[in-house]
């Protein structure tokens, strides 16, 4: 559920991980990979991925480790690690200010088509995913369609080989730089809900495609709005049957939610906000008493995420990646505004606080979450 692939070996439900050699050898390469510009640049990274010039840097050392993409099976380039090894290197990553990459090609869409694509289409896509060649956006949330995701209204009308998509896309992170975009559209415009629906993957210069900035409050414009202006792409270029796209959509939001907010993640944002504590004075500041707190939660959270993907707790796929959401967005935000509260006057801490805003409501809204997991166990 956190975009890797079960090995069938029974995990610990820890993140520490117990192989000494797997240890050394990701320690070896954080300190000789990671340069002090590429810390510099983790370090200031406020949003949901770093300066592309940093992450261009150390997708290609990744890469040439074999470790861009540590989930996959070894069979499509990755590296095959287990949950409690990728939680390792993510937790040593965090500690070394590495550059934040969160690769949707890698988290999201490539899981999906290792397990739903074609032979074709893996070797199509997959390679190129690796490489960096191919940069991936997410086209679910439309203007009338957010956390209500079965509202959405973009058409898709067959003709012949081709699908002509018209309407628009919401709240797109990074499409600008996108060079394909992952999307739902409506295929059967007499359809309703979730039925009707096409998977589709869209190369973003197909003509016709605009993309327009959303800025935020702190200034930056990591999400867009996306118009497709009858726009043509491939009938073959979608995951799963025509109609059925509700099907591929589900799986892979149990996979996004597992994991746009990761332990790792939550560890960098403590330690950016212990770093404002400590330019405090006083050794008896309550703030810290605070941050030993969150970092407790997210000991806790890290060993709830291994029961998860060990399988060892007693709800469905769907509920199950909805409480890891919900917990690690809502713990995130909690500790950029100990961040804030720290070193009010921080700039830095300010543009932390404001790009968490928004982690409670992409991939569904906090209340949506907690109504799946009501329902899980059987509240009315």
């Amino acid at each position: 559920m956190d975009g890797s692939f079960r090995t069938g070996r029974p995990e610990p439900a820890t993140g520490q991980c117990a192989d000494p050699t797997f240890r050394r050898d990701v320690e070896s390469f954080l300190d000789t990979a990671l340069t002090e510009e590429l810390r510099a640049a983790g370090r200031v990274t406020t949003g949901l991925k770093s300066a592309a010039e940093a992450c261009a840097v150390w997708r290609e050392k990744l890469c040439e480790r074999g470790w861009f993409a540590p989930t996959w099976p070894i069979e499509h380039g990755g590296a095959g690690w287990s949950t409690q090894q990728r939680l390792y290197f993510e937790n040593a990553c965090a500690a070394r200010d590495a550059p934040i990459l969160q690769s949707s090609g890698v988290r999201t869409i490539g899981p999906l088509i290792i397990a739903e694509g074609s032979p074709e289409q893996h070797a199509r896509y997959l390679p190129a995913i690796l490489s960096g060649a191919h940069e991936w956006c997410q086209g679910f949330s439309e203007p009338q369609a957010g956390s209500d995701l079965s509202a959405l209204t973009l058409r898709a009308e067959r003709d012949g080989d081709d699908f002509i998509l018209s309407g628009s896309k919401l709240w797109t992170s990074f499409a600008r730089y996108a060079t394909h975009m992952f999307l739902l559209a409506r295929c059967d415009q007499q359809s309703t809900g979730g039925a009707g629906l096409v998977f589709l993957l869209v190369e973003m210069d197909r003509p016709g495609i605009t993309v327009k900035p959303i800025r935020f409050i702190d200034g930056d414009c990591e999400t867009n709005e996306v118009f497709f202006d009858r726009v043509r792409t491939p009938v073959a270029d979608r995951i799963g049957d025509i109609g059925a796209g509700w099907k591929a959509a589900r799986r892979l939001m149990a996979i996004a939610r597992a994991n746009n907010t990761t332990t790792g993640l939550l560890r960098r944002a403590l330690r950016a906000a212990q770093r404002g504590v400590m330019a405090r004075s006083g050794e008896d500041d309550p703030m810290r008493t605070k941050l030993a707190s969150l970092a407790r939660q997210i000991d806790e959270f890290e060993a709830f995420e291994m029961h998860v993907s060990a399988g060892r707790i007693g709800v469905a796929e769907a509920p199950a990646t909805s409480a890891l959401k919900l917990i690690a967005t809502e713990l995130h935000q909690t500790i950029t505004e100990a961040g804030l509260e720290a070193a009010a006057d921080s700039d830095f801490a300010q543009a932390k606080y404001f790009a968490t805003r928004a982690a409670t409501i992409y991939s569904g809204t906090s209340q949506v979450h907690r109504n799946i997991l009501a329902q899980a166990i059987g509240c009315p």
